[in-house]
């Protein structure tokens, strides 16, 4: 029987079972990925397909149309099929957009647990989006006395998102320089995050860069932070983040210092309250797989 897994699940779903998932899935072998970009002007064809031993197969198709929101409709749309690691027979269909919330941040939020300051009460949002509504939710999983502000380059939009712990800036600057977590998820191409703003113990997440043309944060951020990917084999030769400085010698790929692979063996952390990390959150399949399967393991012990 083929479960379809919609929505509502995600009342069976908690962040902190989430994180635990995505490292136990990081001590099954090596997930296998591909990925598959097709681009039209701004607008962007993906398909990722993982699988891990023990675990199962997924093949996630999204489509990223930066121009939709204009028209009333969501930017990013897709597909998530889930299949059986015991015979291949396809297990459950699940809703795209849960398996993207989810995944995207977890990811992230995994990220925070192993590279933020236990501390950290300030949390800077660049970007009004989604992405970034979804990322209070999970930050106040971890942090429950944080309070988050808000920059977007469309003020209205981060004012929208203004109430309880969350207050909007158009100080940009200022913001960078009180925060203890930066989370940047815009669509930009180009750095709007200075590394001449950043405090020591700050900890960046960079969710938004997803092409070979977009930046987030500038050549002097990645200089001064210590370096962390998600997946190096989804992010060095695939995101402008990464990509773009090493072919330009700002950095070399030894100075990714752990990506998730490397939890088990105490790789991914903070080595001193005053260290600078960064996170570049790329989401491979493998993640969605990881995620969705969580997600499916949820919904069947309701």
């Amino acid at each position: 029987m083929i479960d379809i897994i919609g929505p509502e699940a995600e009342a069976h779903l908690t962040w902190n079972g989430l994180t635990d998932a995505l490292e136990a899935g990081h001590r099954l072998p090596k997930a296998e990925i591909a990925d598959i970009f097709l681009y039209r002007g701004k607008d962007t064809l993906l398909s990722r397909a993982a699988w891990i031993s023990g675990l199962g197969q997924l093949v996630k198709t999204a489509t990223i149309f930066p121009g939709n929101p204009s028209h009333g409709l969501p930017s990013v749309n897709g597909a998530v099929n889930l299949y059986s690691d015991r015979d291949g027979t396809l297990e459950a269909l699940v809703d795209f957009h849960l398996v993207t919330k989810w995944k995207t941040a977890g990811d992230s939020l995994l990220a925070a647990k192993k590279l933020a300051r236990p501390d950290s009460r300030n949390i800077l949002l660049v970007g009004a989006g989604t992405v970034a509504r979804s990322m209070i939710e999970a930050y106040g999983s971890l942090f429950p006395e944080a309070r988050f502000t808000v920059w977007n380059r469309s003020p209205e939009k981060a004012q929208a998102m203004a109430g309880g712990k969350v207050s909007a800036t158009e100080d940009l600057e200022a913001a960078v320089r009180a925060a203890d977590i930066i989370c940047t998820a815009t669509m930009s191409h180009d750095p709007v995050v200075k590394g001449k703003w950043l405090k020591p113990g700050t900890h960046l997440d960079l969710i938004g860069a997803y092409r070979p043309d977009m930046r987030e944060v500038d050549d002097e951020t990645l200089r001064r932070a210590s370096i962390f990917v998600d997946s190096r084999a989804t992010t060095i030769g695939h995101i402008g983040e990464i990509k773009d400085p090493i072919a330009r010698g700002v950095i070399s790929e030894s100075d990714i210092r752990a990506d998730y692979y490397d939890l088990s063996h105490g790789g991914f952390a903070r080595r001193s309250a005053e260290e600078i990390t960064l996170a570049k959150n790329g989401g491979g399949a493998h993640l969605d797989l990881m995620t969705a399967s969580y997600i499916a393991a949820m919904w069947r012990l309701r």
